[in-house]
Order: structure tokens, then C-alpha cells, then sequence
């Protein structure tokens, strides 16, 4: 079940006024911006949860870059990963996204577990987000769980620091997923495959 949605406080204090506020805002609706970009590109199921806005999205399996000692290897997606989970988190009141969290995703079939991990923070061109290559048997359709811990990150300001104080989960029904791999072979240095969930764990 879904957490209930509630919304952060936005209020003017000894940190933040009513412009500095608006800021905060105008940031929030560049990530709007380009959620809904990658919405259109990719499709994407969002709801209200706690002080959120999550977002899940998927696509065909992708590699990426990670640091190697002093230097970025290309990690492909391996052969038997078939889709990439994304999820995007977004501050309730202001809209802009939230790092540091920890985004745990499972997906099911009929009750059936296919897929349960973690979900690393990931550099994106235009869409910061946490995300997994997996390995699912078809397009589904599914039914996914992200659950978001509550983070234990510093907060400022004695008004409206008070958010993120609690666990939440946001359940997203019969969703259908992309199958496949976006390769890229002209990404270099290469290196290992990239990691692929698969069912009932990473």
C-alpha cells in the first residue's frame, strides 16, 4: 500500500524568505521539466508518497561509466539483463529531486518475487535518478514496490527542516516494461558488465 501523502512545510524563517523559498521552487520545476521529458520518452508512473513525488520508469537495459582507480571504464549491460529500473524522487512542496536516499525496488508477478535490490544513485544527462540494470522474463505487466528509508542526512532550517522523518512506499500496479539492451560499442575503456538484479535479490 501506498504511504499517505503529506506535504513538506514551505514557510518563510531565519533561513530562508519568501524569494529564497521561490528559488527553491524554480529548481524544483527545471526537475519537473525534465521528468517530464524523460516521461515522454520512456513512459513513466508517478504518485504521491509521504513528502514525495516518486516516479518509476523503465527502459531497455543500459551500461555506464564507473570509476576505476583514476579513470572511467564502460560497463556494458550484460546479456542477460533485459530492462533498467529507474526511480526518481522529488521533494513534495518544492518538486526538487532529493539525493542521499535509500531506494529499495521489488517487482512482482502474481504475488511472485522477480526482483528485489537496492537502487544506486545515478548520473544521468538530464535526469538525476537511482537505478539497476535487471533480468525480468517478458514486458511484464508487473507490479512494483519502491520503498524509500528515511534518510539521515542533516536538515536546515528550525521550520522547514521538518521532512523526510519517516519510511515510505509507493506501490505502482500491472506497469509494463521495455525488454531488451541499449548497447553502446563505442563507449571505451571497457570493463566488466555492468550488475544485473534478478530474483529475490542483486
Amino acid at each position: 500500500m501506498t504511504t499517505h501523502a503529506t506535504t513538506p512545510p514551505m514557510r518563510n524563517s531565519n533561513e530562508a524568505d519568501d524569494d529564497q523559498l521561490k528559488v527553491a521552487e524554480r529548481q524544483g520545476d527545471a526537475y519537473g521539466n525534465a521528468l517530464q521529458a524523460m516521461a515522454e520518452e520512456d513512459g513513466a508512473v508517478t504518485c504521491r508518497a509521504g513528502d514525495y513525488l516518486v516516479a518509476f520508469i523503465n527502459e531497455k537495459a543500459e551500461g555506464m561509466y564507473e570509476l576505476d582507480g583514476d579513470r572511467l571504464i564502460w560497463r556494458e549491460a550484460a546479456p542477460r539483463a533485459t530492462a533498467h529500473l529507474e526511480v526518481a524522487v522529488a521533494d513534495a512542496a518544492d518538486g526538487r529531486f532529493v539525493p542521499g536516499l535509500e531506494v529499495h525496488v521489488e517487482v512482482t508477478a502474481d504475488g511472485r518475487p522477480l526482483v528485489s535490490t537496492e537502487l544506486p544513485f545515478l548520473w544521468h544527462p538530464f535526469l538525476y535518478h537511482y537505478g539497476s540494470n535487471a533480468q525480468l522474463p517478458g514486458e511484464g505487466p508487473y507490479d512494483v514496490t519502491v520503498r524509500i528509508g528515511a534518510p539521515h542526512f542533516m536538515r536546515h532550517d528550525p521550520v522547514n527542516g521538518k521532512r523526510y522523518a519517516e519510511p515510505v512506499t509507493a506501490r505502482f500496479e500491472k506497469v509494463r516494461f521495455a525488454s531488451g539492451r541499449k548497447l553502446s560499442p563505442d563507449a571505451s575503456p571497457r570493463g566488466a558488465d555492468a550488475p544485473t538484479a534478478g530474483a529475490g535479490g542483486s
